[in-house]
């Protein structure tokens, strides 16, 4: 019997946690991880880091799966004409070793992804600048499960947008310190630094 206080109680949040490779990757599960997210030899936005190739993805799907735990791989660049076509291709490779969902920043690989892998979940990528519940309540519509909030935002700011919508919703804990906004970090400093870095004083103080 199920009494009113455990239904009160709430879901245990999922302990995310970055993987640059396969032996980041198992540290990260042995320490407790209830998840992890890497990128593939392509398509992510850390291309030139140490990623995955569809081999690995395959191993640490298997991996994880295996031990009760998660993969999410990111699919976060904003994709040229060019890059669409490659693109469709890698997101049907990627059905087969069954990843739990993709990260995605780009409205239109939002689209190519539902047309192409709809039996992969999204979930949308702090890249694509999540500060408000109008927006979240966008990705929501378009199929989005899961909305990575941005750095910038206020306990009271991610309240108003939990109260608001009803998508799972991730912030980050801990990692890098962008210095810019959410994670466009240098990027966006180049593109407007005096009111990037006054927003993020602002934010701060």
């Amino acid at each position: 019997m199920t009494t009113n206080k455990q239904k009160d109680q709430k879901k245990k949040p999922e302990l995310l946690s970055p993987a640059g490779d396969l032996e980041k990757l198992r540290f990260a599960v042995a320490y407790g991880a209830d998840a992890v997210y890497l990128g593939g030899d392509h398509f992510s936005l850390r291309e030139k880091s140490n990623n995955f190739s569809l081999a690995e993805i395959k191993e640490a799907v298997s991996f994880c799966h295996d031990r009760g735990k998660k993969v999410y791989v990111a699919v976060n660049i904003f994709a040229h004409n060019d890059d669409l076509k490659p693109l469709a291709a890698y997101l049907k490779a990627l059905i087969p070793i069954n990843p739990d969902a993709l990260l995605i920043s780009d409205p239109g690989v939002l689209l190519l992804a539902k047309e192409t892998a709809p039996e992969i979940p999204v979930h949308i990528s702090t890249q694509a600048n999540n500060v408000n519940w109008k927006t979240v309540s966008f990705w929501q519509e378009y199929g989005a499960e899961r909305v990575v909030l941005g750095r910038e935002l206020s306990l009271k700011e991610i309240g108003e947008i939990a109260a608001k919508t009803t998508v799972s919703l991730e912030m980050f804990v801990h990692g890098a310190m962008c210095m810019a906004y959410s994670g466009r970090c240098l990027l966006s400093n180049y593109l407007n630094p005096q009111k990037n870095i006054i927003s993020s004083i602002h934010r701060k103080g």
